[in-house]
């Protein structure tokens, strides 16, 4: 089984505590995913937290055809780049088809698949060949269970580096649940597994078109996760979600991030 320490340029990776996958939900300009890296990696080094900076390049799942997108794909992907080499961290991006997949393993150091796209045979294939970390999203309306068979595509394709990300499941129309039985059942799959703690409180399908959310729920969710076992955390996180152009409803302050990862180590010395 792989580990987070084979991820290239991750950090702290021996020190016993979970991973952090955060950042903004997308690139929005060329300066926010500094400001955001920065912070979020002077935070996880001084708690000696694994740090992969996350942000989408592009958003091709919104809800209105009006919504931000993103601001060029290759002019999204260089930043995100640049972000890696200029603090020395890995770096995670979403991809939505094969061609996609392909020309984020130029860039990122971690592929992640869209929960509504983990059964995707031709990206999950296109994203193993790029021979770079697959974070695989459990889709909303499957069991942890039936996630063997995303695994077994990647690794079949000849990748053994696999991530499973637990988001919640769908609860009606219009919210979401986490079932805390997901992570050890997916940790039976041998593969790391992360709790998304702000898409898991996602409200969509808002009359609005715009997708809602509880962030006051995150530290919650957080807590939960590193109890029952999970090995990294995933959060978006922006210094004003507010203006955020896309899931702010549901990302957490970046100045309330500090404050939450002190408790959620202090959780993983107790569970350890």
């Amino acid at each position: 089984m792989s580990t987070i320490s084979d991820i290239p340029k991750i950090k702290n990776s021996r020190s016993g505590n979970f991973f952090l996958m955060a950042g903004p939900c997308v690139i929005e300009n060329e300066n926010m995913p500094f400001e955001i890296a920065e912070k979020i990696n002077s935070v996880c080094n001084k708690l000696a937290i694994p740090f992969i900076f996350k942000a989408s390049y592009k958003k091709a799942n919104r809800s209105r055809l009006d919504s931000f997108t993103g601001i060029g794909d290759v002019k999204g992907l260089e930043l995100l780049a640049a972000v890696g080499k200029r603090y020395e961290i890995p770096v995670v991006t979403d991809v939505h088809n094969a061609e996609e997949a392909v020309l984020a393993g130029e860039f990122a150091d971690v592929i992640q698949i869209p929960a509504f796209l983990c059964r995707q045979t031709d990206l999950l294939v296109a994203a193993a060949g790029t021979g770079k970390w697959v974070n695989i999203k459990k889709g909303q309306f499957l069991s942890a269970e039936s996630m063997q068979f995303a695994v077994d595509k990647v690794k079949e394709s000849g990748n053994s580096k696999v991530i499973l990300t637990e988001r919640g499941t769908t609860f009606g129309y219009q919210d979401l649940v986490v079932d805390y039985r997901n992570i050890p059942i997916m940790k039976n799959l041998d593969v790391p597994v992360v709790l998304d703690c702000t898409h898991s409180l996602q409200k969509p399908n808002q009359p609005s078109g715009v997708t809602g959310g509880d962030p006051g729920m995150i530290e919650t969710i957080a807590k939960a996760g590193i109890a029952v076992g999970a090995d990294g955390l995933f959060i978006e996180t922006h210094p004003d979600p507010a203006t955020a152009r896309s899931d702010g409803a549901n990302m957490l302050h970046l100045d309330l991030l500090e404050e939450l990862l002190n408790k959620l180590v202090r959780i993983k010395e107790v569970v350890r």
